[in-house]
C-alpha cells in the first residue's frame, strides 16, 4: 500500500482540520470489523520490522549511542509480541459480555458491547520513542479506532522516521503523526479527543490532564516516580543484584519503571556494595564506552544527573563510582558511568525527584515494618520490586503497600506480560493499557438491555392494583 499524509505545514492550526477528518472518516466507515482490524496490526508489524535497522540507527542517533541490541529487546520486541498478542485475542475482546439478569426480568438479556471510542490521542516520551508510541497504537487500532500520535521531540530522528513509515502504510484519515515541540504538544494534549493517552513525568501528565478536562476528554496517563527496590535480609546474592544491574542500567536508567532507590537490611550493605560492582564489571566489560551502554539523551539531563552526584556528595553521602571509564577510554559525549549512593538521605535532591539515569541510592532499614513505613509516607510509585522468600515479611508488604505494580525477585519484567495489566496510581499514573484492560481503556463499554416476549415488569405499570402490590412484596417483603 503506497499512501502518502500531507505535510503539517502549520502544525497548531491545522490537526484540528486533521481530527475532524478521522473523526469524519470514522463515522463514515463504521466500526471496522475483526478482519480490518487485524489488517491494521499486520499492516503496522510489517511497516516496523522492514525499517528495524533504520529505527535502531535513529534511536542511538538521537541518544547519542544506543546499542542496536538493547533497542530491539527493550522496544520492537515488545511492539512486535503485542501485536502478536492483540492479534490472537482480539476475537475474544471484541465479544460482548453477557451480564446477569435478575429473576424478575429473567425473560430479557442483558450485554454489554464494546465499541471503538472514534480518534485517540497518543503522547509518548523520548525514553523509549518506539514502543511508547507504538504499543499504545496497536491497542487504539485494536479496539477500532483512528490515532493522531505526538511523538517526543527529544528523539527528533526516530520521530521523523517513524512519520514517514506509518504514512506509507495509513492514510492520514486512520493514523496520523504531529511533529513539534511543546507548544504542539500542548495544542495537541487541548484537542477534542475521544480518549488520550499520555505517557511522560507526572508534573507534565498534571498539565495533560488539565487540558483534556476541558473537554471532558477520558485520559490514560502512565507517568513515573521512585519506585523501591527492597531486599530481604541475607537475599543479596548474584540472582537478586544481577536483576537490580538489569533493571537499574537498562537504557542507562532511562526507565519509567526502573528501581529508583533500594532499601537493604543495615547488616548487608557492605556486601550490597560490592555484589553490584562486580555485576556491573559482567554485565558491562567494556565499562560505560561499551557498545552496550547508553548514553544520556542530551545536555540538560546529563548534567541534571551530575548535579545530583554533587548534591548528594555535598550532603555527606558515600558516592561510589562502579565500571569507571578507564584512562585510557575515549569518553563518550553524556555518558554517566553506574554510580551508587550510599547512605542517601531525605533531604538530599537524589531522593526527591524521580532520577532517571544510572544513580542507585541506597537507604537501610531493620524491620519490613520500617520498609512499610517508608514506602507509605511517600507517593505511590509505579512499580514496587522486592527480592526475597514469598513469607510472611513479602505479604506483609505487598498487602500494606499500594503501587501500580509489583516485581517479585525481578525488575521491568512485569511489563512484557502482554496479558497483564501495566498502569500507575495516584501521581504515577491513571488507568492501564496492556492485557485485555488496554483494549476496555480505548473502547466503550456499552450496557445493553433487550426485552423478550414477556415482560414481567410490564404487568406493573399504573394504575396499580393486586398484582403490583404481590410483586412488592416479594422483593421487599411486608410493609
Amino acid at each position: 500500500m503506497n499512501v502518502t499524509v500531507p505535510a503539517l505545514l502549520d502544525p497548531l492550526a491545522d490537526m484540528a482540520g486533521l481530527l475532524e477528518r478521522q473523526r469524519a472518516a470514522f463515522l463514515n466507515d463504521g466500526p471496522p470489523s475483526l478482519g480490518e482490524r487485524k489488517k491494521w496490526l499486520k499492516r503496522l508489524r510489517d511497516v516496523v520490522l522492514a525499517h528495524r535497522s533504520a529505527l535502531g540507527e535513529a534511536v542511538s542517533a538521537d541518544f547519542g549511542h544506543r546499542s542496536r541490541h538493547e533497542t530491539e529487546i527493550m522496544e520492537l520486541v515488545g511492539v512486535v509480541q503485542s501485536i502478536d498478542y492483540l492479534t490472537r485475542n482480539l476475537r475474544r475482546f471484541m465479544r460482548c459480555e453477557r451480564r446477569h439478569v435478575d429473576l424478575f426480568y429473567r425473560s430479557g438479556r442483558a450485554y454489554v458491547h464494546y465499541q471503538p471510542k472514534g480518534v485517540i490521542g497518543v503522547m509518548a516520551p523520548w525514553n523509549y520513542p518506539i514502543s511508547l508510541t507504538l504499543i499504545p497504537l496497536a491497542t487504539a487500532l485494536a479496539a477500532g479506532n483512528r490515532a493522531m500520535l505526538k511523538p517526543s521531540e527529544l528523539t527528533p530522528r526516530t520521530s521523523e522516521l517513524m512519520q514517514r513509515m506509518l504514512a506509507s502504510v495509513f492514510p492520514a484519515e486512520e493514523v496520523a503523526v504531529v511533529l513539534g515541540g511543546p507548544q504542539v504538544g500542548a495544542a495537541f494534549s487541548a484537542l477534542p479527543f475521544d480518549h488520550l493517552l499520555f505517557t511522560g513525568s507526572t508534573p507534565v501528565g498534571r498539565k495533560i490532564m488539565q487540558a483534556a478536562s476541558d473537554n471532558l476528554v477520558p485520559v490514560t496517563l502512565e507517568l513515573g516516580g521512585k519506585s523501591p527496590a527492597i531486599v530481604a535480609q541475607g537475599h543479596v546474592n548474584d540472582r537478586t543484584i544481577g536483576s537490580l544491574v538489569f533493571g537499574k542500567l537498562s537504557n542507562s536508567g532511562q526507565t519509567c519503571v526502573a528501581p529508583d532507590y533500594a532499601l537493604v537490611h543495615e547488616n548487608d550493605v557492605e556486601t550490597f556494595v560490592e555484589r553490584f560492582g562486580a555485576a556491573v564489571a559482567r554485565a558491562y566489560p567494556a565499562g560505560p564506552t561499551g557498545d552496550d551502554y547508553t548514553s544520556i539523551v542530551n545536555d540538560r539531563h546529563y548534567e541534571r544527573l551530575k548535579g545530583l552526584i554533587d548534591d548528594a556528595r555535598r550532603l555527606g553521602a558515600r558516592v561510589i563510582e562502579t565500571g569507571a571509564l578507564p584512562e585510557t577510554a575515549i569518553a563518550r559525549p553524556r555518558t554517566l558511568a553506574p554510580t551508587l549512593v550510599v547512605g542517601a538521605t531525605d533531604d538530599m535532591a537524589v531522593m526527591q525527584e524521580e532520577i532517571f539515569g544510572p544513580i542507585l541510592p541506597v537507604r537501610t532499614y531493620r524491620t519490613i515494618d520500617d520498609v512499610i513505613e517508608y514506602v507509605n509516607a511517600r507517593a505511590r510509585p509505579l512499580a514496587l520490586y522486592y527480592f526475597g522468600e514469598r513469607d510472611a515479611d513479602c505479604a506483609s508488604l505487598l498487602a500494606r503497600t499500594t503501587s501500580g505494580n509489583v516485581g517479585i525477585n525481578n525488575t521491568m519484567i512485569h511489563v512484557a506480560q502482554d496479558d497483564l495489566l501495566f498502569g500507575g496510581v495516584g501521581p504515577s499514573g491513571m488507568g492501564a493499557y496492556h492485557g485485555i484492560e488496554g483494549f476496555r481503556a480505548m473502547s466503550h463499554a456499552k450496557g445493553v438491555f433487550e426485552q423478550g416476549r414477556w415482560a414481567l415488569p410490564s404487568l406493573l405499570r399504573a394504575p396499580f392494583g393486586r398484582l403490583a402490590e404481590l410483586a412488592l412484596r416479594s422483593v421487599l417483603g411486608r410493609g
